[in-house]
Formats: structure tokens, C-alpha cells, sequence
């Protein structure tokens, strides 16, 4: 498996991947499928914006993503950024979640990024089983914020500072997620 930087040319294999969330499942809030002219253009709005949008590709196959977008408008939020991963339905718990993670951490650390922070709805167990072992800490749950499929749904975040050794990188996991490497 390879991570790399996402290029216009696989924002069909993007939408194929993510639209199965979109159509079956609250793990995602939209509720339409995503066209690939749209899914281009967010990808080139996240990358033009000095974010890294990866793609882990195994045998040429784009088998998940990964992205970084602005926590917030404001000024004194510009060092910290919402991650978001996604992984083929049919690729999970086979590493290549924690695989973007680690680079796409790795380029926010060097792009001098202080925290990351992912939104988890819930219940999803694997993301959060996910976050938890690369270092990331549940900071807020906000309830029923969101309406899918005739359901309201909860959404919990989790944070990390960028510049912690994860749990996946020493092959141990941290008491409490905020051991500093």
C-alpha cells in the first residue's frame, strides 16, 4: 500500500469509495451522492488551500483518503485543523486507516499544525477504536445534532496534539492518549 498526495484523476475513485457511506450509512451527514466534478473540486480546494488531501492506493485501486480542512475561520484557530478518513467498506481493519493517519499527521506536524481534531458520529465503534489508539482523546459529545435516515444521531470529537507519539508508531498504547514522544 502506498500513501500519496490525492490528483484530480481520482476523484471517481473517491466518490465510489465515499458514496457507499453516503447512501448507506450515518457515518457521513450527506445525504445526496457526491459527483466526481464535485468531489475534484473539493479535493483542489482543500490542497490549494496548503492542506494535504492523501489517498492510499494497494495495486492501483484507491482503497481509502484522507484529508485535513480548517477547524474554523477565525484567526486563532489557524493551527488547528478537522481531520477526515475514510476507508473502503471492504478495506477496514486491514491498517489503512491508521496508514493515512500517520502521514497525513506527519505533513500537518511539518506544516506546523498544533492540533487535529475528528468528529466521530455515533455509534462507530472502529473510528473511535481508531483515533483512540493513535493518540487521540474525546473532548466533546454533542447529542442529536444530526438527522439521517429518519434517525437523530450524535456526534462525539476527539483531538490530539500533532506532535505526540501515537500508540501505533511505538507499538504500545498510552495511558491516556497524551504521552509526548
Amino acid at each position: 500500500m502506498i500513501v500519496r498526495d490525492a490528483r484530480p484523476d481520482d476523484a471517481r475513485a473517491i466518490v465510489d469509495l465515499y458514496n457507499h457511506y453516503v447512501t448507506h450509512t450515518t457515518i457521513t451527514f450527506e445525504e445526496q451522492p457526491v459527483s466526481p466534478s464535485e468531489m475534484e473540486s473539493r479535493v483542489r480546494e482543500i490542497q490549494s488551500g496548503g492542506l494535504p488531501w492523501l489517498v492510499a492506493e494497494e495495486s492501483g485501486v484507491v482503497v481509502g483518503y484522507a484529508y485535513a480542512s480548517k477547524w474554523k475561520t477565525r484567526s486563532a484557530y489557524r493551527f488547528s485543523v478537522e481531520s477526515t478518513v475514510y476507508v473502503a467498506h471492504d478495506r477496514r481493519t486491514r491498517g489503512v486507516g491508521t496508514s493515512l493517519y500517520e502521514v497525513l499527521i506527519a505533513r500537518l506536524k511539518d506544516a506546523g499544525y498544533h492540533t487535529v481534531i475528528g468528529g466521530i458520529t455515533q455509534p462507530n465503534e472502529a473510528s473511535v477504536r481508531l483515533h483512540e489508539r493513535l493518540g487521540f482523546v474525546k473532548t466533546a459529545h454533542f447529542r442529536e445534532v444530526g438527522f439521517k435516515f429518519g434517525e437523530w444521531l450524535d456526534v462525539a470529537y476527539w483531538q490530539r496534539p500533532v506532535d505526540i507519539v501515537a500508540a501505533s508508531t511505538r507499538g504500545e498504547r498510552p495511558a491516556d492518549g497524551t504521552e509526548r514522544g
